[in-house]
């Protein structure tokens, strides 16, 4: 079967551009009001932080299995939608790619408007899911096509080491398509929804929802199902099929892959019955279709909430320990990694509490997901590089680990050090009208040039700090006593920007010839 080291490597951690990009990065939450306060403020309300996989070397030197599979998207589309995704890639890309390029457009794109009911919302998450999945494996049809030719050029009833001896180009071609075929992806998506929160899965990527009491306990909620050979309820599913789920409790994959759901994947799908422990299925096996949850209220209580308090970091006050609401969508690389480093048995509270620990010290939320990762990851490599073992004498971290990403999406947690962007300050307009002096202004001069001179910034803001009464105001009479209107309507008023460079390079093109045709200048 297929593995990673016959795809095609790339450097790159994403494609170079993807439709979703020219969406709005969401970097606040709220409602209208709200949005426009914090649009002010410019408050980052969600980022990424990420790893690449790694496989560790005694020399400390920095090795890649394979390239960065990992996906994510987080984006607003109007103050009353906002949508996030996590997707883990496996055996390459292309999956995770399409996926994150096709889920946005199938929920975004007008699918929720007039849905009200959580029911209906659901309903279009799920549609989605689906719509993903058969677009990718359509996508896929040349492949599978070639694929089947070369199957027919090699002869029944030859072992695979027969057939290489014989036709080692057409195995070679067989099994780069089969690797093709086998990528596939998970999917946690979140949405956030006329004031409600909805989470969607398929595979083990995980999304908690965290939330600290007035007493300041942490608790925790697992809003995504584990789509893996670990999960009773899918075990039951397999079972029903007619797979004996016995082989998979000693086991960890199924066919190709760990998950019982994903999106892709061809060949455990479309091509199970090639697998000898999946050929007495009656039905595909690994399905797209998502478990989804919600709509869970976020009510006032979830609305971020600037910090007034002087020494947050030094303070214990009510406010600097309010309750607070924050969600984090991962890939398994960051859990699994935590779990078989720590042997923990309440991973999800572990990596909640890390979160909020660096909520308290960072300035950024950009700070606060890639402290959790390298947190974590270094964990991770200390224990696998000094070769501890769990107290039977049994375990042993593994010489590698998974590509991660952690997005936090902030509500109204406490970020006590957050920087403050100098859109911070509120910024008025209240011009002070400078008059042309009255003895070098000259009536009935249509042509005559008015100079304003600029009033100095610290008089203006401590004029303004000092007379906030908006009740008094000036009229042109104020300004030009027993004057006529000095300003002539059509008169042409001196620029404040240089446009000379500009002009200068619009004549030079239209000389050579290389002005846009479809842009008038």
């Amino acid at each position: 079967m297929p593995t990673r080291a016959e795809l095609p490597r790339s450097n790159h951690f994403q494609e170079t551009h993807s439709w979703t990009d020219d969406l709005p990065v969401c970097r606040l939450s709220g409602n209208v009001a709200f949005m426009l306060n914090m649009m002010m403020k410019m408050e980052v309300m969600l980022w990424v932080g990420f790893s690449t996989n790694q496989i560790y070397r005694e020399d400390g030197c920095r090795q890649e299995e394979h390239q960065f599979e990992d996906r994510s998207f987080h984006c607003c589309v109007d103050d009353n939608t906002f949508l996030y995704g996590v997707f883990d890639g496996h055996e390459g890309v292309q999956a995770a790619t399409f996926a994150l390029q096709r889920m946005a457009a199938e929920i975004l794109l007008g699918q929720l408007s007039g849905k009200t009911s959580d029911e209906e919302i659901k309903e279009v998450l799920r549609q989605a899911f689906i719509a993903v999945e058969k677009g990718y494996l359509d996508s896929v049809d040349d492949r599978l096509a070639e694929r089947t030719s070369l199957q027919y050029e090699i002869p029944d009833g030859m072992t695979s080491y027969e057939a290489y001896q014989k036709f080692p180009h057409l195995v070679d071609k067989l099994n780069a398509l089969n690797c093709e075929l086998s990528a596939g992806t998970t999917v946690v998506v979140a949405l956030v929804y006329s004031g409600r929160l909805y989470v969607a899965n398929v595979g083990d990527s995980r999304a908690l929802l965290c939330r600290t009491d007035s007493n300041g306990v942490l608790r925790v909620v697992q809003l995504s199902v584990d789509h893996d050979l670990r999960n009773e309820d899918e075990l039951l599913r397999l079972s029903q099929l007619g797979l004996d789920v016995d082989k998979f409790r000693q086991g960890s994959r199924l066919g190709n892959q760990e998950n019982t759901r994903c999106l892709g994947n061809y060949l455990v799908k479309g091509g199970y019955k090639e697998f000898d422990e999946l050929v007495t299925a009656r039905a595909e096996p690994v399905i797209a279709e998502p478990e989804i949850h919600g709509g869970i209220q976020l009510d006032e209580t979830c609305r971020y909430q600037q910090l007034t308090c002087l020494y947050p970091s030094l303070c214990n006050c009510m406010q600097c320990r309010a309750t607070g609401w924050f969600l984090l969508l991962m890939s398994d690389g960051l859990y699994k990694s935590l779990v078989e480093a720590t042997r923990t048995d309440q991973v999800n509270k572990d990596i909640a509490q890390m979160a909020v620990e660096q909520f308290r010290v960072q300035s950024t939320l950009t700070g606060v997901a890639q402290a959790v990762v390298d947190k974590i990851v270094r964990i991770h490599h200390d224990v696998c590089m000094s070769g501890s073992t769990s107290p039977d004498g049994h375990f042993t971290v593994a010489g590698k680990r998974d590509d991660i990403t952690l997005l936090v999406r902030n509500f109204n947690f406490p970020l006590p050090n957050a920087l403050n962007s100098p859109t911070n300050a509120v910024v008025r307009f209240n011009p002070i009208v400078t008059t042309v002096s009255t003895s070098s202004w000259s009536a009935g001069d249509d042509n005559s040039t008015i100079e304003n001179s600029l009033t100095d910034t610290t008089a203006s803001n401590t004029t303004d700090d000092q007379n906030n009464d908006t009740s008094t105001t000036e009229s042109s009479s104020d300004l030009f006593p027993d004057r006529p209107n000095p300003v002539d309507r059509n008169t042409r008023i001196n620029a404040y920007v240089d446009f000379s460079d500009f002009f200068q390079n619009v004549e030079k093109a239209r000389a050579e010839g290389t002005l846009p045709l479809d842009i008038e200048f």
